[in-house]
């Protein structure tokens, strides 16, 4: 079982790397975005208690996170190839309690796959992106602010992870498949 974080800054190409990733692995995949979308839409009760922090513009408890995620986790099945956490853990106390959740199931993360960008890079892409799909939050004073978020409270998980001896430095500047071969060696060689 290979549980992989993919991690980098808005417009590293994490999105586009774990469809590259689930196609030749077969790992599943949890976007944190996408799962507290569902649980809403679907009326859960753990999705009606995230709305209430959402409604009133306040992060969801790492707690409430956690659990949101275990029930996904769990969905995959005992005998699941991996999953893809992506856009999750974004702090230290994220990266403790996934560490935890996982280890109550005998499980753990085997890879942190960093993509590392350079900033004028990654404000290209996000403002084509912003472009091509229409998305509002693309535009130069939010990217900003966006990568500024990543860099004071996100960032610092590379040393957790470095700690942890799961950190894996990934050049996300260049050729697509150059940076999906790089990703793949990693995944190949990891536990």
């Amino acid at each position: 079982m290979k549980n992989i974080v993919i991690f980098g800054a808005p417009g590293s190409g994490k999105g586009t790397q774990s469809e590259l990733i689930i196609k030749k692995y077969g790992l599943g995949h949890i976007s944190t975005g996408d799962v507290l979308r569902s649980e809403i839409k679907n009326g859960t009760e753990l999705g009606k208690t995230a709305a209430s922090f959402i409604d009133k513009g306040q992060l969801i408890p790492d707690e409430l996170m956690i659990d949101i995620l275990a029930g996904v986790y769990d969905s995959f099945g005992p005998d699941h190839e991996g999953v893809i956490f992506d856009g999750f853990p974004r702090t230290i106390p994220q990266a403790d309690a996934l560490k935890e959740m996982l280890a109550k199931r005998g499980h753990k993360i085997a890879a942190m796959i960093e993509l590392d960008v350079p900033e004028d890079e990654l404000m290209t892409r996000l403002i084509n992106r912003g472009k091509e799909s229409g998305r509002s939050d693309d535009n130069e004073e939010t990217i900003r602010k966006r990568l500024g978020v990543y860099h004071n409270q996100t960032a610092p998980l590379i040393d957790w992870y470095k700690a942890d001896g799961t950190h894996h430095h990934i050049n996300g500047h260049g050729e697509l498949d150059r940076i999906f071969g790089d990703i793949a060696a990693v995944i190949d060689n990891v536990q």
